[in-house]
């Protein structure tokens, strides 16, 4: 299978092959150091320290806020999220207040008010907070930091739970971008994970947006899911594309039930077989280059005048803890129960259960679990994941020249599997440049995990997904 110009980023085959020679589990590489190697070592004070540091003039880019709502009315049976099942509004006046706190505290340190690029906010389900929680929020937020015009501001949205006035409502608190869960429209495949949403509704949602003059909708699409089979998801998948999304998510479910609990509630003699799962993919991908959707990276498409299209071929796509973005190189802050952030050289994340949040608040201490301080060595070996996740090119002398290391020597343990990978096909290497070959571009994650020296030395009780 192969789709548009060979020499466009863009480009990917199916080799489908090589994809089951190099079936594994690894890293999606929303950070490097993945969030696993987090440690308990990183506390407040780094974390503050670093805040600090932007207020100094170190670093005076916009920034990135993510705000993370974690309540959601009804358990789906497949999510890994960090959610709290309830149906008690109230929980989350509590946690506005707390997440307030939290806010003044964070914008205390940075000492003068910031301007906003990018905001998301994530769950849970952000849309369980009410029209006046939302703009409570949203009011918190413009007042301690200023948002720009260009930037861009999006939700995640479950469909079953919002009305076409909620839409409107969050078009006037400044929010230009949703992200649409979908997961499957078949009835069988709904009721087997507990989330039944019909069409209707999501269609109302979606439509609403255009008419409220949202810039983008993205939805997300699973595969793997039980009951699924070739014929029911493109069923599914022609009608999404029939809806005509800005951009698509096409993930992988992948079975933990032993890492999340809801899981547990799946038949596993429902979920289908691996070599289904890869006919799956294989129609999925190929059906939607047909349509006219542009290859991302790994799991993402989206339309050829979506400005993640345009950042793709410009070369000036990113990578960061929600995935493909175009403002991923900002320092973006993490608010409420178990987000994660990333300021200058450090990650930090915070506590993962309300008692732990609120205890810390309540203490006067910004509620920092774990984190890590890059060394020069997470630098490199970031910037190189970045460069193969985004632009799925390296330059070897831009490398050099900027870290100041002879790449040959650097990387002489990682030569030997660059080479194999080159024999295989996925990669061309000439000393001078790696590029990513069509071939290898579903496999990026393969390919990343060469650089990986944290995967190489040091074990992790994390359990990743399948790398395809």
């Amino acid at each position: 299978m192969k789709t548009t110009h060979p020499f466009s980023p863009a480009h990917f085959e199916f080799d489908r092959a090589l994809i089951e020679r190099l079936d594994g589990t690894g890293p999606r590489y929303t950070s490097y150091p993945t969030a696993d190697r987090f440690t308990p070592g990183f506390a407040e004070r780094d974390y503050i320290h670093w805040l600090r540091q932007r207020s100094i003039g170190a670093n005076r880019k916009p920034l990135s806020l993510y705000a993370h709502i974690p309540f959601c009315n009804t358990i789906c049976y497949y999510c890994g999220c960090n959610k709290i099942i309830t149906k008690d509004s109230g929980k989350a006046d509590l946690y506005l207040d707390y997440l307030e706190k939290e806010v003044q505290m964070v914008a205390s340190c940075l000492a003068r008010r910031e301007q906003v690029i990018q905001l998301h906010f994530g769950g849970g389900t952000p849309t369980f907070l009410s029209d006046a929680q939302l703009e409570r929020l949203m009011t918190l937020l413009k007042t301690h930091f200023e948002f720009l015009k260009e930037g861009e501001y999006s939700i995640e949205i479950d469909p079953r739970k919002v009305s076409a006035a909620t839409i409107f409502k969050l078009a006037e608190l400044g929010f230009n971008r949703i992200s649409v869960g979908i997961q499957d429209f078949e009835p069988a495949v709904q009721q087997a994970v507990n989330r039944v949403q019909s069409e209707a509704e999501t269609l109302e949602v979606i439509q609403a947006a255009r008419d409220a003059g949202f810039k983008s909708v993205s939805v997300d699409l699973i595969y793997g899911l039980p009951l699924q089979t070739r014929e029911s998801v493109r069923r599914t998948l022609d009608k999404v594309i029939a809806i005509g999304p800005d951009r698509l998510a096409l993930y992988n479910y992948a079975h933990l039930p032993t890492v999340f609990m809801p899981q547990r509630r799946i038949n596993e003699a429902d979920l289908p077989s691996p070599e289904t799962k890869l006919d799956i993919l294989q129609d999925s991908v190929q059906r939607l280059a047909d349509a006219g959707y542009v290859f991302i990276g790994m799991d993402h498409f989206a339309k050829p005048d979506d400005e993640l299209a345009s950042a793709l071929r410009q070369g000036r796509l990113q990578r960061n803890f929600q995935g493909y973005s175009t403002h991923a190189d900002c320092d973006m802050i993490g608010l409420g129960v178990s987000s994660i952030g990333k300021v200058g050289p450090c990650y930090s994340q915070s506590a993962k259960d309300l008692d732990s949040y609120y205890a810390a608040l309540d203490s006067g201490h910004l509620p920092v679990l774990r984190g890590l301080t890059l060394d020069n060595d997470d630098i490199l070996r970031r910037s190189i994941i970045q460069g193969l996740m985004c632009r799925f090119s390296l330059s070897v002398e831009a490398l050099e020249e900027i870290h100041g290391i002879n790449f040959a020597e650097y990387f002489a343990e990682e030569l030997p599997q660059i080479r194999e990978y080159q024999q295989l096909g996925l990669l061309s290497f000439d000393g001078d440049f790696i590029m990513v070959e069509p071939k290898g571009r579903l496999l990026i994650r393969n390919i990343a995990m060469i650089f990986d020296k944290h995967l190489r030395e040091r074990r992790t009780r994390a359990r990743y997904s399948k790398t395809i």
